[in-house]
């Protein structure tokens, strides 16, 4: 059963008078945290952020991440591991079979319960460059499970602007803009002067030595002089995916 049910059971027993008022807080308590000793799992998030605890797996050990998963995924439709191994997804898949994995953006994702879309909401996530595609990829398939559609626009840097110049229109009939760029991180400034709706930059990683590692193009679009530009972290696909549905979905 997921979280929710159980919420709801426990509502729909304190009703009937079968729980006391401190037993169904109790079991509120008990249902919102599952504690693995290396790692305190936050059900309730899927409840006051609309989508349930998203897994960094980067950094944990495959076992960890791998249990962190499985006990989500017992728990809740739709769940999302961002840098993840396929040495991972290998494991995962033994005790979640219909979860999937996308190399290219390193996400490992389990989608029972589609989100639903509305077409008239639409995000763009546009490349500078095709080295910045697995960034965006990470971008767009999060911005999809949590329900959106997505538009993808991709080498389209200023270096052939005439290649950006030739999707204006399309570009200007999403509701929210991801923009990612290595280099100098120029396209954010461009895109944001053409557009009246939010834009979020993502500086990657991609460029040579006085990139240094994506803070060229961070510092650039940092000081973009387009006005409704902000940026998030080097390389933060899934941060920039996460905002903009956010915006996404304001009415």
């Amino acid at each position: 059963m997921s979280y929710e049910t159980d919420m709801s059971e426990a509502l729909a027993a304190y009703k009937a008078g079968r729980l006391t008022e401190k037993e169904v807080l109790d079991t509120f308590h008990r249902l919102s945290v599952t504690d693995l000793g290396y790692a305190r799992l936050d059900h309730d998030r899927s409840l006051r952020r609309g989508f349930p605890e998203v897994v960094y797996c980067e950094g944990k050990t495959i076992q960890q991440a791998s249990s962190i998963l499985s006990v989500l995924a017992a728990r809740h439709a739709n769940v999302l591991g961002t840098r993840a191994s396929e040495e991972l997804y290998e494991v995962v898949k033994e005790t979640v079979p219909d979860a999937v994995y996308y190399p290219q953006a390193r996400l490992i994702v389990l989608e029972r319960e589609p989100l639903p879309k509305d077409p008239e909401h639409k995000i763009a996530v546009i490349t500078a460059g095709t080295s910045d595609v697995p960034i965006a990829e990470e971008a767009a398939i999060t911005a999809e499970l949590m329900g959106n559609e997505v538009m993808r626009i991709y080498d389209v840097g200023v270096a052939g602007i005439h290649r950006l110049l030739g999707k204006v229109d399309e570009i200007r009939s999403a509701n929210v803009v991801i923009v990612i760029a290595g280099m100098e991180g120029a396209l954010a400034s461009v895109v944001g002067g053409l557009v009246d709706k939010p834009v979020i930059a993502v500086p990657t990683s991609v460029g040579y030595g006085a990139n240094f590692k994506g803070l060229s193009a961070l510092l650039g679009m940092l000081n973009s002089c387009s006005a409704g530009v902000a940026v998030v972290n080097i390389d933060n696909g899934f941060g920039a995916g996460r905002m903009a549905s956010i915006i996404n979905h304001l009415r």
